[in-house]
């Protein structure tokens, strides 16, 4: 951990960590910790960044994610690839904020943009249990997702056949995603 801090701050101005307010069990807000993989203000950056190519425009409307991200910092990518970028979030299991294995961590605007406008049984579905570090996008879909639906239908699926063997399963597939940087990007 120490050593990816270090390269964190070595590669480029600002804090180690990347705080993002995200929804738990219940709705309830929380601060969902990862190491900082884009330049400093990317956040504020993003609309200029769109603005300046179409493209750009068209793969965030669709799926939130940029392939080609121009603000991801060269440590970032690795650390992206690798899914090391998300290693701190293990303390917001240890708080008791997330769990290892459940729906991805989503922001208040997704929860009523997506989960709401399907209806109100897949919002109510997401909010009976905690988000967590990986889970069915992260193993199954990643980087093949047709639409941002796709997400919010795998969620769903996810909260209506949780199991510990469905748990164990996407455990085992996303060792195998760390390993082989799969969908990373």
């Amino acid at each position: 951990l120490l050593l990816v801090a270090l390269l964190v701050k070595l590669d480029s101005h600002g804090p180690v960590f990347y705080r993002h307010r995200r929804i738990t069990l219940s709705g309830r807000e929380f601060d969902c910790l990862k190491f900082r993989t884009m330049i400093e203000g990317a956040d504020e950056k993003l609309e200029a960044v769109l603005a300046s190519d179409p493209q750009l425009r068209a793969e965030w409307n669709k799926t939130f994610k940029l392939k080609n991200d121009p603000r991801v910092t060269r440590i970032g990518r690795f650390l992206r690839r690798t899914s090391l970028d998300e290693f701190p979030q293990f303390i917001n299991v240890l708080k008791g904020e997330m769990s290892v294995v459940g729906a991805r961590p989503i922001i208040g605007r997704e929860l009523d943009e997506f989960y709401k406008k399907k209806g109100r049984e897949s919002a109510g579905l997401y909010c009976s249990m905690k988000p967590g570090i990986t889970g069915p996008w992260q193993v199954m879909m990643r980087t093949d997702m047709e639409n941002y639906q796709d997400r919010v239908d795998l969620d769903d699926w996810y909260v209506l056949n949780l199991s510990l063997w469905t748990d164990i399963k996407i455990i085992g597939r996303t060792i195998l995603c760390v390993i082989t940087g799969k969908g990373a990007y």
